[in-house]
């Protein structure tokens, strides 16, 4: 209800209830319901859908107040009267969790690589984005521009302008809001065997250490991930760049790898604290953290040594 000239904000979409965006501008074109299971996946498409609560929740959602964003889809050219979805497949699986049997679509004609810069476009837009799926969705936007020969209609018409006599890369960066070098950096992980790419989404390998991983040759990332598991560890930045001159070089081999995974990292040694409360007790506030330590060291020298000679004095006791 509306008091006076102050308005509550509305839910327009589910996907901004859900922080999922919003379907492109269709130009016009008209909704229509079209049954699921006529609607396929994107194929190659490389967001994952999730079955997590916000997916539960949309469905939810949509059983009470319905589908409020329809779904883009182009026509199937060798399967008459089915389409692929170019935008909305969570919202597609949320549909089938609701019990629909239909769904508001937007069918565009369109060309699978018009399809494929559309739905890398839309999904950029989400939250939260995995790097793999951010790498291959840079892969197959560059690859479809290029496959084009560098048609900026295929891109974001507005900026047509400022497009024309740029490389591809330099297109995909500029429209994601990234650099160029970090579009490379990304598309260079989708050389990683799926190991290790699971680990950069895992957060246990960062981009940098997984980008110098990528240049080594499929059987070297599984021998690495052989002894990373032996040793419990990933490598460093500085480790991955010697594994990755290593194998440039010819001379990476199984030993030389366990040697590399064997070394000690600073982020790997354990390290003991003493606050500065406790320490406070013993020691002047104005004493440097150097000399505490030191005078620590010795203090502990004399215990064991006292230690040692009570010991041995019982010995001879007996």
């Amino acid at each position: 209800m509306e008091t006076g000239n102050t308005k509550k904000p509305r839910i327009t979409t589910l996907d901004d209830l859900f922080g999922i965006p919003s379907a492109p501008d269709a130009g016009g074109a008209q909704i229509q319901q079209i049954e699921l299971r006529k609607l396929h996946e994107f194929e190659g498409h490389p967001f994952k859908v999730l079955e997590d609560q916000a997916l539960l929740d949309m469905a939810k959602s949509i059983q009470e107040i319905g589908q409020l964003t329809p779904a883009i889809a182009r026509p199937l050219e060798d399967r008459p009267g089915e389409y692929e979805l170019v935008s909305g497949n969570r919202r597609h699986r949320a549909c089938l969790l609701a019990g629909l049997t239909h769904m508001r679509v937007i069918v565009k004609e369109m060309t699978r690589d018009e399809a494929i810069i559309q739905m890398v476009d839309a999904n950029l837009q989400r939250e939260h984005i995995l790097p793999s799926e951010r790498a291959m969705a840079y892969k197959m936007k560059l690859e479809a521009i290029k496959r084009q020969g560098m048609r900026t209609d295929l891109t974001c018409v507005e900026n047509q302008h400022k497009l024309k006599g740029k490389k591809s890369r330099d297109i995909v960066a500029e429209q994601a809001g990234e650099s160029a070098d970090k579009v490379r950096a990304y598309i260079r992980l989708t050389e990683l065997i799926p190991t290790l790419l699971n680990l950069v989404d895992e957060k246990k390998i960062a981009l940098r250490p997984a980008v110098e991983l990528s240049y080594l040759s499929e059987q070297q990332q599984y021998d690495l991930c052989e002894a990373m598991e032996q040793y419990d560890c990933t490598p460093s930045l500085s480790q991955a760049q010697r594994l990755k001159e290593a194998a440039r070089a010819g001379k990476l081999d199984k030993n030389g790898m366990e040697l590399v995974m064997q070394e000690e990292k600073p982020n790997q040694k354990e390290v003991v604290k003493l606050s500065r409360e406790r320490l406070n007790k013993y020691f002047p506030p104005d004493m440097p953290p150097q000399k505490i330590e030191e005078t620590i060291v010795k203090a502990l020298d004399l215990y064991y040594k006292r230690l040692e000679r009570h010991r041995q004095e019982q010995e001879y006791m007996r």
